[in-house]
């Protein structure tokens, strides 16, 4: 009986951190995507900040962020509902953020990064939602 206890007390442990790593994910790709459309325009229209918004390494860590966070809940979620979609989909929005380093700053750097953020979201809330 206690083992029975401890075992479902894991379980939901882990199911509530699952769950609040999704939803890290989530807040996570919604400040990379208004970060990133919020810098183009700053930068551009009003030539402020690009020292700051435009560094490289806030691009690497966030990307670095993404694929900790988006490689644990969604692989957990493929554990948890055995379901490949959303981390076939969340690593196709990781693929796009880690290409957009690659290009100089600007339009399709945004593009590429807003299209992954919008993809990896798309896969937390697929890894959240229990199958239809």
């Amino acid at each position: 009986m206690i083992y029975y206890y401890t075992a479902k007390t894991m379980r939901d442990a882990l199911s509530h951190l699952r769950d609040r790593l999704d939803h890290t994910g989530l807040l996570l790709s919604g400040l990379c995507a208004v970060h990133c459309v919020l810098s183009v325009v700053i930068v551009s229209a009003l030539g402020l900040g690009g020292q700051f918004l435009l560094d490289p390494h806030i691009h690497e860590v966030g990307l670095a962020l993404a694929l900790a966070i988006g490689g644990i809940s969604l692989g957990f979620g493929v554990l948890r509902h055995g379901r490949l979609g959303p981390l076939l989909i969340g690593a196709a929005g990781l693929a796009l953020m880690a290409a957009a380093i690659s290009v100089p700053h600007g339009t399709g750097e945004a593009a590429l990064t807003v299209i992954g953020v919008a993809l990896v979201a798309l896969a937390h809330i697929r890894n959240l939602r229990p199958q239809t």
